[in-house]
């Protein structure tokens, strides 16, 4: 007891000053002072305690999300409509939506339209938002993501119950509401489907265990709600969902053969999954519930009921294909293979890389050791627990990210928090005083939060745009009419739609084979080519009913298939008919594009017939630039003589063809200065003084539409206007 007493008051008194710790130090406290009062942890299973540790766990997942708002405030770069912007593009998606029911702007953007059918109940539960409380749209969107993911928490405790481990359901909660991927993701400003994404599957989860824990009628019709309501928040999960039911059906038939409940809860929760209406669903389980009631159908009947809505929900709901489609759209790389040979966007998209197995254990639970105990406790749940096989597809699905990329490693989280503290609870099983044991789990889960913490402090990810690119944005607002398209990069779709109420051609869902189009344009040498092609582009677009540009113009996979090359020659010779204009056309040409730039390029630097690259363009960035005498150091490995023309990269040398020279002057002109070094050279160096950055460029990327435009703003202009400009982006009306 003295060594006891010497820890509390000599280490523990060194720590609680740490915010951490003095957290900790207080559920310590409390579970002690509780201990005192109980026999074991099944004492502390009422629904008073549910509510407390709901309301800790729920309040300690708000304030440790509301660290990135305590890092940014004040920061007027991060300010618009005097609030803090979102930082995920694809919340402007949802907010352009919110928009549209709000407002009833957005209503000639088809994707907006789409949306509404796609995630209406994101949509409409931030309208409802936004109508009863006394904030603004853009806090609603903002603070949204903090508020609705937080419930996680609720399922994770609920769950615990059913088992009588409501502290362990506490400590999973602080732990699984605030590791690194689940935070990522649902964070204040991340606003997105995501923050119901696992929310809802949770819940999905507890409705199946329970069902296998208590086996009550009242558990199915919670599992009909959830699983019903689910795909109106986030349909692409259903999979997810799917793989739960599987492994409750082989359970329950398994463990409850014999039992009619069985057969009723199979027969609704496929009713539930089937892409049929609400209304239909919710008379048919009455009727079917009218008929368990009653209790005149014996066991026989049900097992034919159960089998005709399993059969029905498999044949309506094409189960197979849509796994199968889900997983080859995050393992298949290359280019297409069927007609014209587009690159595909997966390969370029971060999240959905491969990834080691150090940034899985991170995002899944924090660290590697984490994530070990995690699994190690998953198993030791199963063992004691075999309902808990129904996450399985969570945490498979989190493994496959391995594969699939790192955006499946957040629907693990919650499962893998709760097998890391079960892991906890094993190793303190062998520690028989009851403080010691608490003192012990909640100071090892606390070594378990701790790097999430972290993590979560050094996460300082910036809003999606800043002030003075928003202020462009906005002026162009007021410019032309909603019907106008923006043609621009994918990236940069969802926020032009939000800020200035115009359309796009390719955004964060729609970049499929028209990225080729909107690559083509951006990196074009021909200025006639840009204008044409963009009027060609948006024209089809949209007298086609918003089919797929390149696949249209082209006829992609058709007998009378369009030579591609002979259409850009055509192009570029001028001699091509050019639809009337029924719209104004915009060119976005934003700095901060330079950097994915090459990547843009590579869109359309592929051959359509053949799927081969065009070459290489040679595309070299620095922001390091420091004089040493006659050469200049441009950072890794390259830099440049002046005395001999010469660009060094490693030990190689290459004649530059040009420097050019590019700043503003106090007046907003940009003055440009030329100097030729080899004339049969294909390099050129452009200095850019404002951005402090230097572009090494060969004669294809410098010509190009965006260098061209945007950093020197040569362009023609017969062809088109410049009509908004700042250091940050240029806006160009095409006057074809």
């Amino acid at each position: 007891m003295d060594i006891l007493n010497k820890i509390e008051h000599g280490i523990w008194d060194k720590l609680k000053e740490n915010a951490l710790f003095r957290f900790f130090d207080f559920i310590i406290k409390y579970l002690t002072h509780l201990a005192k009062q109980v026999e074991d942890e099944k004492s502390f299973n009422s629904l008073k305690y549910s509510l407390i540790f709901i309301a800790i766990a729920y309040t300690f997942s708000i304030l440790i999300r509301m660290i990135w708002v305590y890092q940014f405030q004040g920061n007027a770069d991060f300010y618009w409509n005097n609030q803090l912007m979102i930082n995920t593009n694809d919340g402007y998606y949802f907010a352009s939506a919110l928009e549209n029911v709000l407002f009833g702007t957005h209503s000639n953007n088809p994707q907006v339209l789409a949306s509404l059918n796609s995630y209406p109940g994101v949509i409409y539960a931030s309208a409802l938002f936004v109508k009863i409380l006394p904030v603004s749209l853009e806090s609603v969107i903002l603070f949204m993501p903090a508020f609705i993911s937080s419930l996680v928490v609720i399922p994770i405790i609920l769950i615990s119950r059913l088992f009588n481990l409501q502290v362990f359901g506490l400590l999973s909660a602080l732990l699984g509401s605030i590791v690194w991927s689940y935070y990522n993701r649902t964070m204040v400003g991340y606003y997105d489907s995501d923050m119901f994404a696992v929310l809802f599957q949770m819940f999905v989860a507890y409705s199946f265990i329970s069902l296998l824990v208590q086996h009550r009628s009242s558990n199915i019709i919670l599992a009909f709600i959830f699983i019903s309501v689910y795909p109106f928040f986030y349909p692409q999960g259903l999979s997810l969902i799917y793989g739960m039911y599987a492994i409750y059906m082989v359970y329950a038939l398994i463990q409850y053969k014999n039992d009619t409940i069985t057969y009723m809860s199979i027969a609704v929760i496929a009713l539930a999954l089937s892409p049929i209406s609400i209304l239909i669903k919710i008379v048919l389980v009455f009727m079917i519930i009218f008929a368990y009631r009653l209790k005149k159908l014996d066991l026989k009947i049900w097992i034919a009921i159960a089998g005709m809505f399993f059969l029905f929900f498999m044949i309506n709901a094409n189960v197979f294909n849509l796994i199968y489609s889900k997983l080859f759209i995050y393992v298949s790389r290359g280019t297409e293979q069927s007609g014209l040979h587009f690159y595909q966007v997966i390969q370029t998209v971060r999240e959905a890389g491969q990834i080691p197995f150090s940034t899985m254990a991170n995002r899944i639970s924090g660290s590697t050791l984490g994530l070990l105990m995690s699994l190690g406790g998953y198993i030791l749940l199963v063992l004691r627990h075999k309902q808990f096989l129904i996450a399985l597809p969570l945490i498979g699905v989190g493994v496959f990210s391995l594969w699939g990329g790192l955006r499946f490693t957040v629907y693990a989280v919650p499962i893998a928090a709760m097998g890391a503290v079960f892991f906890v609870y094993f190793l303190s099983s062998y520690i028989s005083a009851i403080r010691l044991r608490y003192i012990f789990i909640v100071s090892l889960v606390g070594v378990l939060v701790f790097p999430n913490i972290k993590h979560i402090v050094e996460y300082k990810v910036p809003t999606v745009f800043h002030k003075q690119e928003v202020e462009l944005l906005d002026k162009l607002k007021h410019i032309g009419s909603d019907k106008d398209y923006i043609v621009a990069w994918w990236d940069y779709g969802y926020p032009l739609w939000f800020y200035t109420h115009k359309n796009t051609l390719i955004d964060g869902g729609k970049h499929h084979h028209d990225n080729y189009i909107v690559s083509k344009i951006l990196s074009a040498t021909s200025q006639k080519e840009v204008a044409g092609l963009s009027r060609i582009a948006v024209e089809t677009y949209v007298a086609s009913n918003y089919k797929n540009v390149a696949d249209t113009l082209f006829k992609n996979n058709q007998e009378d298939q369009v030579n591609v090359e002979g259409f850009f020659e055509e192009l570029q010779a001028d001699t091509m008919s050019i639809p009337k204009a029924t719209r104004d056309v915009y060119l976005y040409l934003p700095y901060r594009m330079v950097d994915i730039f090459p990547t843009v390029k590579v869109f359309s630097n592929i051959d359509l017939e053949t799927g081969k690259t065009l070459g290489t363009p040679f595309f070299f960035k620095s922001s390091s630039m420091t004089q040493e005498k006659e050469k200049i150091n441009f950072g890794r490995g390259v830099s440049f003589n002046q005395s001999t023309g010469m660009l060094m990269v490693g030990r190689d040398s290459v004649p530059i063809y040009q420097m050019v020279t590019a700043g503003f002057q106090q007046d907003g002109s940009l003055r440009r200065t030329r100097q030729n070094v080899h004339a049969d050279a294909s390099l050129t160096i452009v200095v850019l003084k404002d951005y402090n950055s230097v572009l090494i460029l060969d004669k294809e990327m410098y010509n190009s539409a965006y260098i061209q435009m945007f950093f020197l703003e040569n362009y023609d202009k017969n062809l088109f206007e410049l009509v908004e400009k700042s250091p940050y982006a240029k806006v160009y009306r095409v006057k074809k």
